[in-house]
């Protein structure tokens, strides 16, 4: 007998190296990024130095198209002072040394690189919300020419939205992806004959002992050179945190701030994973002002590896209790028609979801996915439902909002997971695919041919097409409101409509947060698309109600393995909120991992930085 169960974790609360120099040409670092610059129309060639933004008057080129205080979130572990030890000339060399290897290493890998970016306006009641947005995504290349961004193509944009969006962004910031890649890496001549290192003392980051030093460019020296700090894992002297910014600045080269994090992904091998960036009420062009925040995650470095994320090297074998045996029913060489149907979507199914696995865009099953497919399960068993085959969920890596089907498998972006407040939320963003499945809208056979598999991995938003025209959309919202209705989350809707409430009050200002690789816009502009009698049922928003968490920010719920893309939900002890200043819902906020060194039975835990 069926019974329906609670989902467990996050969703039930409210919700030593040899000291030489490698050679110069193999082992430099491609020059610092200057996140605002005027950027010539060739700047992107190798070796130029690229900035994250420019002031978009001084354009000569069109910029590229881009489409909580939280109660279960964990507080970063305050940062001990470990006891001091001596510091020799060697321990500098060893410390350029390694930062050159890992350059020389990274050759090796093209991971995934998203940067989500929001800029700030004054509130009274938050203290500072989104004004506007910025989002993209691509493959970091790295190679004898230098630093390559190999940009995932987005769905193209009619020349009204285009023409509408170059009028409203004139004289804004405009960021460029390639200047966040490069802030992943120390600049160019990183050695003892441009840098002094200062040691100060030394500090746990997590399990993870280190040495901190100041960075200081030696006088009379010419060039964008690295300013700030770094702390350096105290058994390889890998740098694991860079913290500081770049200079000079001059009127066309704009360096942002910007908290630089390593993760022990593999023996020895510390490889970049998050970056966050920040700068508050700075001034540029003179007059105008700059009050933003930026995420990058970085992902994928199996994926261009032989046999990466699991491609080619794991051997799934299906438990026999779910072998169907037709032997019985048809002869040899006989399926029924109806099975046979079944079976080739089900092929154009997979192999999307093998595709975009192998692009680098969609996590592996976890459990995360069990505790998806536990919710999918409470409303098909109190619902009665019987589907064939059974419903399946998966997890896009990516920060959007976003949710959808690929025939019976249920998608839902991590950034969705991440800003849901609870669970009775999650159920109704699931409730409305389950409800495109139990209407039988389906997916598109033509992806049963494997040769439309076969383009590159920049091209997975643009080659393959899910979402639904408007009316199967308004038929899966009123299906879902049954299924709800008739579920263990029937009495805690009213969550839910409250997420729908925050979610149109700041949509109109995160375009690029609503804006879907794959599924339908959940809102648009102003105006919530999906599910909009939950949110006309749901209480007011109360801003300054501490105990009212309609959403939470972005990275809240759910930690990606750089390596092998899996995912994580974060297990974390409650914070109190003290104001509406700790709500943050829908916002970056800083990234702190819990430093482990690999193999460990502990993997790096990202904690939000909260207010104390």
């Amino acid at each position: 007998m069926h019974r329906y169960l609670t989902v467990p974790l996050a969703f039930m609360i409210a919700i030593s190296a040899a000291a030489q120099q490698p050679p110069a040409q193999s082992t430099a670092a491609p020059p610092p990024a200057a996140p605002a610059q005027a950027a010539p129309a060739d700047s992107a060639q190798a070796g130029a130095a690229q900035p994250a933004a420019q002031p978009l008057q001084q354009q000569t080129q069109p910029a590229a198209d881009m489409p909580q205080a939280d109660a279960g979130a964990a507080r970063p572990n305050a940062s001990a002072l470990a006891p001091a030890a001596p510091v020799s000339p060697a321990d500098n060399d060893k410390i350029f040394y390694q930062e050159a290897r890992l350059v020389e290493q990274m050759h090796k890998f093209s991971p995934v690189v998203e940067t989500y970016i929001q800029n700030m306006k004054p509130d009274q009641t938050f203290g500072a919300v989104p004004a506007s947005d910025n989002y993209f995504i691509g493959r970091l290349v790295l190679n004898e020419k230098g630093m390559q961004d190999k940009v995932y193509e987005q769905k193209k944009v009619n020349l009204g939205t285009r023409f509408l969006e170059r009028i409203d962004s004139f004289y804004k910031m405009n960021y460029v992806p390639l200047g966040f890649m490069q802030l992943l890496f120390l600049n160019v001549n990183f050695d003892k004959q441009h840098y002094d290192l200062k040691y100060l003392h030394q500090e746990f980051m997590g399990a993870v002992r280190t040495r901190v030093y100041d960075v200081m460019y030696k006088p009379h020296q010419k060039g964008t050179h690295f300013v700030g700090r770094i702390w350096v894992e105290d058994e390889g002297f890998h740098i694991v945190r860079f913290n500081g910014t770049y200079e000079p600045r001059s009127r066309s080269h704009f360096y942002f701030h910007f908290d630089s994090w390593r993760v022990n992904l593999q023996p020895d091998m510390w490889l970049p994973s998050y970056v966050y960036t920040e700068e508050t009420d700075t001034k540029y062009m003179m007059v105008r002002h700059l009050t933003m925040k930026g995420q990058s995650r970085i992902w994928g470095y199996s994926l261009t590896l032989p046999g990466g994320n699991g491609e080619f090297s794991d051997i799934q074998v299906e438990p026999s209790e779910n072998v169907e045996d037709n032997s019985d029913t048809a002869g040899h060489n006989e399926v029924i028609p109806l099975r046979s149907q079944r079976m080739w979507e089900r092929e154009a199914e997979n192999n999307v979801l093998d595709r975009l696995q192998r692009a680098g865009v969609l996590a592996p099953p976890s459990d995360v996915t069990k505790v998806l497919e536990t919710v999918v399960n409470n409303l098909v068993v109190t619902n009665n439902l019987v589907l064939d085959p059974e419903v399946r969920c998966r997890v896009m890596l990516t920060t959007p909002l976003e949710s959808f089907t690929i025939g019976h498998t249920i998608v839902i972006s991590r950034g969705m997971l991440d800003v849901l407040p609870d669970e009775a939320s999650l159920a109704a963003v699931l409730a409305h695919e389950l409800g495109h499945i139990v209407l039988g809208h389906r997916i598109d056979t033509r992806y049963s041919f494997s040769d439309r598999m076969l383009f590159p991995d920049e091209e997975a938003f643009r080659r393959i097409a899910l979402a639904r025209r408007d009316n199967e959309e308004q038929d899966a919202d009123k299906k879902a409101l049954e299924l709800l209705k008739n579920s263990p989350y029937k009495d805690k809707l009213g969550e839910a409509g409250l997420f729908l409430k925050a979610l149109q009050e700041r949509s109109g200002e995160l375009k690029s947060l609503i804006s879907p690789h794959y599924g339908n816009r959940i809102a648009r502009g102003d105006a919530v698309l999906r599910l909009a009698q939950l949110e006309q049922s749901s209480p007011a928003l109360k801003d300054s109600d501490v105990k009212q968490i309609p959403a939470l920010p972005l990275g809240a719920r759910v930690q990606v393995d750089p390596w092998s893309d899996k995912l994580m939900l974060m297990k974390a002890k409650p914070l109190p909120i003290y104001s509406a200043r700790d709500k943050m819902e829908f916002e970056v906020t800083p990234v702190y991992p819990d430093l482990v060194r690999y193999g460990t039975a502990q993997q790096p835990v990202v904690a939000e930085k909260r207010n104390p």
